[in-house]
């Protein structure tokens, strides 16, 4: 199966040669460096290959090169006649923010291209020395959007089951590979292993445990409190985990949300996974789906976490809830732009249940909108 064209593609180009460097963080294998390398072959792009330096920072030599070059003058010589520097993996750089403050400020006519796994944001290696000097974005793993315009409508409906239990990850999506061995080995240790580089990070055990009693819990609401009584530990630290698991974009929270009725709960929260593939490779069931039990939770994961993907490559800024009362009546997700509110019910079984919006909620807030996902509409809110 050839590339997929990543989204964030035409954005970065067009950003190009503006005078910042472009940074391009995300989890690990979620296609970083491949989406580089496209935007390096581009037509587009309106420099010589021959003025492009590659510098990749698994390579020892590459390493040497860039961490040498702490003054202008060493940074000068690395620079030479190169308009376009292309930075891979650069989190394994000592002191990298500093240098590409020097490049960002004294080479107008340089463009800067860095890819960095989360470690970037984790330890603050970039934002100080940046300020003001970079586009950074964030890539996900394959979005259904990209599958659409990739492959159109059939392609999406041939990868929607796929999707469903492999998830999204480049390699699984290419289907050259067993996708079970993919993900077993990405829902490992190497899954966050920017985590256990931190100083305070010393229970490897600890986040493996959460991370399978989180898989377990999609869809429902979650308590740090319980949460520490079944991984063995105190609230204090599953929060500060979940907060570190989200900044290395493995899980994402949802707040409830809670302003106009005194039944809402409060301080309520749900986790989701950016991709049902690693989620269900924690939980050890790759099942397929007319075998399953928990349906309901890995439809409502998909289609968030989709819906997530589509907003921030859209450029959509909306602030995102769950909502519930004190008596369960209850919504699966919200979305707030500009004041006015979009309700979504996701329900994989249309024919099964009711999906009434319940009257207290479209009383209280500014409903733009009420609409419950199935299979057969979900397309429609993602392209």
């Amino acid at each position: 199966m050839s590339l997929i064209k990543r989204l964030l593609q035409d954005h970065i180009e067009e950003r190009m040669f503006k005078g910042k460097a472009i940074i391009l963080i995300g989890a690990r294998q979620v296609g970083k460096s491949t989406l580089c390398q496209q935007i390096l072959d581009s037509s587009n792009l309106p420099v010589g290959k021959d003025q492009i330096l590659s510098l990749y920072c698994d390579d020892a030599y590459a390493r040497e090169l860039l961490e040498h070059a702490d003054n202008l003058n060493d940074m000068r010589q690395l620079v030479a006649n190169n308009k376009l520097i292309y930075v891979d993996e650069a989190q394994r750089i000592q002191g990298i923010g500093i240098r590409l403050k020097l490049i960002t400020d004294h080479f107008k006519d340089v463009q800067l291209l860095v890819t960095g796994s989360s470690s970037f944001m984790l330890q603050g290696k970039l934002n100080e020395p940046l300020t003001g000097r970079k586009f950074e974005y964030q890539l996900f793993p394959i979005s259904m959007q990209e599958i659409l315009n990739d492959g159109g409508i059939l392609r999406a409906k041939q990868k929607f089951e796929s999707m469903l239990i492999y998830g999204s990850y480049p390699d699984v999506i290419t289907g050259e590979q067993n996708p079970r061995e993919i993900l077993q080995n990405l829902s490992g240790s190497y899954m966050y292993q920017d985590l256990l580089s931190l100083e305070g990070v010393r229970k490897p055990v600890i986040i493996e445990k959460l991370l399978v009693a989180l898989a377990l819990q999609v869809g429902s609401e979650v308590s740090y409190n319980e949460l520490a009584l079944t991984v063995g530990t105190d609230s204090r630290t599953i929060e500060k985990y979940v907060d570190l698991l989200e900044k290395c974009y493995i899980v994402f929270r949802l707040n409830g949300l809670s302003r106009n009725l005194r039944s809402e709960l409060k301080k309520s929260k749900k986790i989701y996974f950016y991709d049902n593939g690693i989620r269900n490779a924690l939980i050890q069931n790759f099942n397929s789906i007319n075998l399953r039990q928990d349906m309901g939770a890995l439809w409502e994961n998909f289609f968030i976490s989709e819906r997530m993907k589509y907003n921030r490559y859209n450029g959509r800024y909306v602030n995102t809830y769950f909502w519930r009362t004190k008596e369960q009546q209850e919504i699966d997700y919200i979305e707030e732009c500009d004041g006015a509110m979009t309700a979504f019910e996701m329900k994989w079984n249309p024919n099964k249940g009711g999906s009434k919006f319940p009257k207290a909620f479209l009383e209280a807030y500014n409903i733009k909108e009420t609409v419950v996902i199935t299979p057969n509409n979900y397309l429609d809110w993602l392209q």
